[in-house]
């Protein structure tokens, strides 16, 4: 005989008048609870038909009715009228003093799953960490990442959006160079991805996106939320299959985890809904990297290389530019810099990479950069590019000698001919660079030149901190607030929009990480990239700072960095405008139109969600907030009613 297991469904008999069904939890069993002429039994929850929650359903003339289709059965018996055979099984049911007990079979352990092999084989490659929906195409997958998870092997966040799942893992693999996975059901759940992957794959940032997908028996019939989701990712995703009943399951992740990890791009693998629960045998090997991976260490070729030091020797004025591509490489290219004792410009996405306190650190380069960056590479004789892809908002000169150093063979010279293209890893060429580099250089000390030039943008910065049109709080003041209270080692997840140009002049980093929607440019992105900075780094401060226009698309996950504990802390500019938008119309001699928002008030909102709220409409107000801001150890918003002019 199987063990049995009493579990307590209600309090009371009273709980479920007479004539009514509901339905009830017994172990992690839903079960059907009936009461009818004086008698409270437990039917299985499942009509036979299609499933249906029969807990769900009513008593109709003495008979329990499938609130799907109307099959009936009897409330104490599970006979079906006519004795067809569809009998469902019924449950022992005891009223004791302190409430009703229903009594279950001890559930045999769960068997192991196409599902499971796949996620012990990702864990296998170091993705710890899941953000994701759990949904009804999608459930036998979610079942085994819990299992993971209660392991300890991985962690899974519930977003509030799907959207907010891939940019928070899109700033996960930004952060740390690894991926993280995003989740989602069929249909409209994984076409809620496509946005954060997208900023993923144009970033070139490892990431692995997971779906659901209806029975494969009812593929290509025009079933609910169907979609052809290897079609619908296949200009998106490097790495894009189907997970069939006798696929090599594992070797699909594996491949699927390569190809993410050394294209730095998207992998999508989508799960048909029976494929999820097949059962497999217990010696079925999970699989992983060793053996897979090769070493990315490359040198360029020693001609290309050779010219390169050989410019670099003779050139009297040099620059060295950064991009995102060089943020795991900024000790040696640090190095390269002192060697050379020339200016040290970054992108926008490579803002940060060497603090602007060193005296070679000359800013933004760009439409969101400083007047120092430009004047230097205005100045230069030769340009050395490490990890940037010349896009049109950064502005490189095509006009002077460049070299560029890249792992990526078609990002070099993308756009226009270039001196001397790398082909290599930033890390080893810059070393090969540096051992070479020792004597003969030509190059000019630029340090006293580089102070003066701060010295007149910060003397503007302080013209520009005095305006004030008493509508509202300039930019300017709030980052020069920023620059005084932030936290050193914070990552800073910045949105798009005029609060975006305005923190890459304004903002002064110090040893602040910043990540960012780069070439997407994707408005939405900051909030959910701090949830994803946090997961990657916990024991780092998170920073998030957005618009009004660009948190309002993901408003919704503050509840998300409530109900797991994420302490971010949120910069938001409300000027009630897409004033970025505004600012276009305007360059373009259109009318301003249909750019201004009504907003709530944020703060409120904020505490309604159970985070700090802090609003302020004074710069006088700014120091003593954001303190407040940093102090609190939970989530929290301070809320800036600021300018749209004073940008």
């Amino acid at each position: 005989m199987p063990k049995k297991h009493w579990h307590k469904v209600l309090n009371s008999p009273e709980e479920l008048p007479e004539g009514r069904v509901t339905t009830a939890t017994a172990g992690n069993e839903t079960i059907c609870l009936t009461h009818y002429e004086g008698k409270i039994c437990a039917l299985t929850n499942k009509c036979p038909h299609q499933g249906g929650p029969l807990g769900e359903g009513s008593i109709e003339k003495g008979w329990l009715r499938c609130p799907w289709h109307g099959w009936d059965f009897h409330p104490h018996t599970g006979e079906s009228p006519g004795g067809h055979g569809d009998r469902i099984t019924t449950f022992e049911v005891e009223v004791k003093a302190d409430g009703v007990y229903v009594a279950m079979p001890e559930a045999p352990p769960p068997a192991r799953t196409v599902s499971d092999v796949m996620v012990e084989t990702m864990v296998n490659w170091g993705v710890d960490t899941v953000f994701g929906m759990v949904g009804h195409s999608n459930l036998g997958f979610a079942d085994a990442l819990r299992r993971a998870e209660e392991r300890g092997d991985l962690r899974y966040f519930g977003i509030r959006h799907e959207g907010a799942a891939s940019f928070a893992a899109s700033a996960y693999g930004k952060l740390t160079g690894r991926p993280a996975a995003c989740f989602a059901i069929a249909g409209p759940g994984a076409t809620n991805l496509y946005t954060g992957l997208w900023d993923a794959k144009v970033d070139r940032v490892p990431i692995l996106a997971l779906t659901g997908q209806v029975d494969t028996q009812v593929v290509g019939t025009g079933a609910f939320q169907e979609l052809d989701l290897v079609q619908a990712f296949g200009s998106l995703a490097a790495f894009n299959h189907r997970v069939l009943h006798h696929s090599q399951h594992a070797e699909l992740m594996n491949l699927a985890l390569k190809h993410a990890i050394l294209q730095r791009d998207v992998a999508h693998l989508t799960f048909p809904d029976e494929v999820q629960v097949l059962e497999v045998p217990e010696d079925i090997p999970a699989s992983g990297p060793e053996g897979r991976m090769p070493d990315m260490r490359m040198l360029p070729a020693r001609d290309k290389l050779q010219q390169a030091i050989d410019m670099l020797r003779q050139a009297k004025r040099p620059v060295i530019i950064l991009g995102h591509g060089a943020r795991f490489h900024i000790q040696a290219i640090t190095a390269l810099a002192e060697r050379l004792r020339c200016p040290v410009l970054t992108t926008f996405k490579g803002k940060g990479l060497l603090p602007d306190a060193h005296p070679l650190a000359c800013g933004v380069l760009g439409r969101s950069g400083t007047p120092i960056a430009s004047y230097f590479m205005n100045e230069a004789d030769l340009l050395c590019v490490f990890g940037a892809s010349f896009s049109n908002h950064t502005g490189i000169s095509s006009k002077l000698p460049i070299i560029q150093v890249d792992f990526d063979p078609l990002a070099l010279a993308k756009f226009h001919p270039i001196t001397v293209p790398l082909l290599g890893e930033i890390g080893v060429s810059v070393q090969a660079m540096l051992e070479q580099l020792d004597t003969g250089l030509q190059a000019l000390d630029h340090q006293a030149e580089i102070a003066g030039r701060w010295r007149i943008w910060r003397e503007e910065k302080a013209r520009r901190l005095r305006d004030n049109r008493g509508q509202g709080v300039s930019s300017v003041a709030v980052f020069e607030a920023m620059n005084r209270h932030t936290p050193a080692h914070a990552v800073i997840a910045v949105d798009v929009g005029n609060n975006t140009y305005s923190f890459g002049r304004y903002f002064e980093p110090s040893q602040q990480s910043i990540l960012m929607s780069g070439y997407l440019g994707s408005i939405g992105f900051g909030y959910p990239a701090a949830m994803g900075a946090w997961a990657a780094a916990p024991e780092r401060p998170i920073v998030a700072v957005t618009g009004d226009g660009g948190f309002g698309q993901y408003m919704g996950e503050v509840t998300t960095a409530v109900k797991y504990g994420m302490p971010i802390k949120h910069v938001l500019l409300n000027n009630s405008e897409l004033g970025k938008i505004s600012k276009e119309q305007r360059a373009g001699k259109f009318a301003v139109w249909q750019t201004s928002l009504q907003n709530p008030n944020f703060a409120e909102y904020a505490r309604s969600c159970g985070a700090l709220g802090i609003r302020v409409s004074e710069a006088s107000q700014l120091d003593a907030a954001m303190q407040q801001l940093f102090a609190h150890p939970g989530p929290a918003c301070l809320e800036v009613l600021t300018d749209v002019k004073l940008i």
